[in-house]
């Protein structure tokens, strides 16, 4: 009998993990509140079944979780630590896509106790970042080497071709993720130096990337990278960074957001209906202002040119004018609510995905190397995006490997051991997603 994979949530990233399993033989279970969107992703298959699932009803939830062989948890992150106390509690294994927490590291040791693997960060970023990685380190160690200095950046963008919006960017995964990552302070070590930056500065700290085949980038610092020193074993590592990849402008108009006030977690203003109105009130002017005296005032409160680039970006989305502001919880979600149709990808576009490792290296014998590990990867028009196909493939090549019984480890792991890592590169290889890597 077929082993059966619940999986919770039927997002933007689910469908190429959902069919890989189909393909593979197992039994797919797709529990959502949106039903319509997993019967979409099964399109008929025999061996996949569609239900409905309200995270909030714990009976519900334990069900669907007994019926199981592996749960799979590709809903938001806050859900995470809820649904693997209860995975431990009914004896499953767990894997999601996202960051670990405190609080789910928490649980290792029961994990471990239990013989059970809550495997997370086995996505994109996180995940084929850990897994190249950890086989270029890997390499240079066994070999009597040591890396001194480790810088890796992401990013997941338009295709050059599709890139056509004055954002120079496009949604492939939650809006509301997308601007909730500009809310991060980021912390990382250069030159043996500890780096330490709060959220409001965030977009204040980039630089030109350049991507071989892609051209120049523009890279920022993602949250705290100096846990990766030990999680990655770098005791000589003297520079620890790790970075997200836009197109260029990118954080000057961000910057400008923030110092506006649009990535507030606070309730619109009162009386405010409009995003002009929105904007007018956060810049100190009445709701009533009209669209120029709005642009100059939020030039001034963020520094800008009034007729530069950053601030002609935020005047296209609308920011200045009468469009009316959905009617939602934040201020960041209103941003939010106008941008993903604004920034949505047309028919037949592909996004793109590019993933920089950059290593110095000191070998056996004294001389210094440089290592690059490059993955760029460009979504299938009319079909997966890259980036559902680096975010949910290597977790698909996991569950496979758990229920095959080739991956035994138990506790709160992330994929930096060979034992996970080997296989995973190994099956996205076969998919078409190879980390090239060039000892300079």
């Amino acid at each position: 009998m077929s082993k059966t994979v619940l999986v919770l949530g039927a997002g933007l990233v689910a469908r190429p993990l959902v069919r890989y399993l189909l393909d593979g033989g197992f039994r797919v279970v797709i529990a959502t509140r949106t039903v319509d969107k997993a019967h979409t992703l099964l399109d008929g298959h025999p061996a996949g079944v569609a239900v409905t699932l309200d995270l909030t009803n714990p009976v519900d939830l334990d069900a669907r979780i007994t019926d199981s062989d592996l749960v799979v948890s590709l809903v938001p992150y806050t859900y995470h630590v809820q649904i693997a106390r209860r995975c431990l509690a009914l004896g499953k294994h767990l894997v999601t896509t996202s960051y670990v927490s405190n609080e789910m590291r928490e649980l290792s040791a029961e994990a471990e106790r239990k013989g059970l693997l809550l495997l997370n960060e086995i996505g994109l970023d996180p995940g084929i970042d850990h897994m190249s990685a950890m086989r270029v380190i890997h390499h240079v160690e066994n070999a009597g080497g040591k890396i001194v200095s480790f810088r890796s950046y992401c990013g997941g963008l338009p295709a050059p071709e599709a890139n056509d919006n004055p954002w120079g960017y496009k949604f492939s995964w939650s809006p509301r993720g997308v601007l909730l990552a500009g809310r991060n302070a980021s912390r990382w070590l250069e030159n043996g130096a500890v780096r330490d930056v709060p959220s409001e500065e965030l977009f204040a700290n980039h630089w030109p990337v350049e991507a071989e085949g892609v051209g120049m980038l523009e890279g920022y610092p993602n949250r705290d990278s100096t846990q990766y020193v030990g999680l990655y074993g770098l005791k000589h590592a003297a520079t620890m960074f790790r970075g997200t990849l836009r197109y260029p402008g990118w954080c000057r108009m961000m910057k400008g957001l923030v110092d506006i006030g649009w990535l507030q977690l606070a309730l619109p203003p009162a009386g405010a209906t409009t995003l002009g109105a929105i904007t007018a009130v956060l810049c100190g002017l009445p709701a009533t202002a009209g669209p120029d005296e709005i642009r100059k005032a939020a030039a001034r409160k963020a520094g800008l040119e009034p007729d530069g680039d950053a601030v002609r970006r935020m005047e296209w989305a609308g920011l200045f004018s009468a469009k009316p502001a959905a009617q939602v919880a934040t201020i960041l979600d209103v941003l939010g609510a106008v941008l993903e149709p604004a920034l949505a990808y047309k028919v037949r576009e592909r996004d793109m995905i590019v993933l920089l490792h950059e290593f110095q290296a000191v070998l056996a014998d004294g001389r210094k190397q440089r290592i690059t590990s490059t993955l760029v990867d460009f979504g299938i028009p009319d079909g997966d995006s890259a980036m559902s196909r680096t975010v949910s493939l290597p977790a698909a090549i996991a569950v496979k490997a758990i229920l095959d019984g080739e991956l035994k480890a138990s506790g709160v792991k992330i994929p930096v051991d060979p034992a996970v890592y080997v296989p995973v590169l190994a099956g996205l290889e076969k998919a078409g997603i190879v980390c090239r890597e060039v000892f300079h």
